[in-house]
């Protein structure tokens, strides 16, 4: 993603320095015809592909690597587009930060969707997950304009090891037999709930996300009270 000009970039995950690297290659020795914006679009493709790999698993659970597949695609097209912008100095950080954020939430959108649609989650579970998204994605937006930060990282995970646990998500889920199918009920306000594994891998994501956001908003809060403090009469 692209960040606004006047924002420091902050990317601390546990895979960070890896990826960096790889990306650098990668937007070196992509051909020259290769923009950022067909990078940007080509992850919104792998997005649609997640999706879509969740949907088709109605008919057969191993469309679930068309997911995964899908979220390589998608982490290679999102990654790259700003990064062969900043390798070839080509950076357009207002038009940047417009289509990506905006891409952002339709890409999120496919999957999060997808997998609501498909028989693995129930789709509560997934738009609470979609919810939880997009107010880390407010969040941020609003410290890059006002805290000139633009941050990627929370508690070392970023958007690609939240790529990575669900690619492994999804492998274990079509290679050890039942757990796709396993179920489990659960009595809440008197209402009866059948949750299947990737319902309690949702809610524990969702939980993760819920914990972040909080614990960021409550810790960002108390910085900007003594940056812009009440007026002394």
């Amino acid at each position: 993603m692209s960040e606004v000009k006047q924002s420091t970039r902050i990317q601390t995950s546990l895979l960070n320095g890896v990826e960096k690297k790889a990306l650098i290659w990668l937007a070196n020795h992509l051909p020259a015809w290769v923009s950022s914006d067909m990078m940007t679009w080509f992850g919104v493709f792998g997005a649609f592909l997640v999706g879509l790999g969740f949907v088709l698993t109605y008919f057969n659970i191993y469309w679930l690597w068309l997911s995964v597949g899908g979220l390589f695609i998608h982490w290679f097209g999102d990654s790259l587009d700003g990064t062969i912008a900043r390798v070839h100095n080509q950076q357009r950080p207002l038009y940047g930060y417009y289509l990506d954020h905006n891409i952002d939430v339709v890409t999120e959108g496919f999957m999060f969707i997808g997998a609501g649609l498909s028989p693995l989650m129930h789709m509560s579970i997934a738009l609470a997950i979609f919810a939880a998204y997009l107010a880390m994605t407010v969040y941020v937006s609003i410290n890059a304009h006002i805290k000139s930060e633009f941050k990627l990282t929370y508690g070392k995970l970023g958007p690609t090891e939240f790529r990575v646990i669900i690619a492994i998500a999804n492998i274990i889920l079509m290679y050890v037999p039942g757990l796709a199918t396993y179920s489990t009920e659960v009595e809440l306000c008197d209402r009866l709930f059948v949750l299947r594994t990737l319902d309690w891998i949702g809610l524990v994501i969702l939980v993760i996300l819920i914990i972040i956001y909080f614990v960021s908003f409550f810790k960002d809060l108390r910085w900007f009270a003594e940056k812009d403090p009440l007026p002394k009469h």
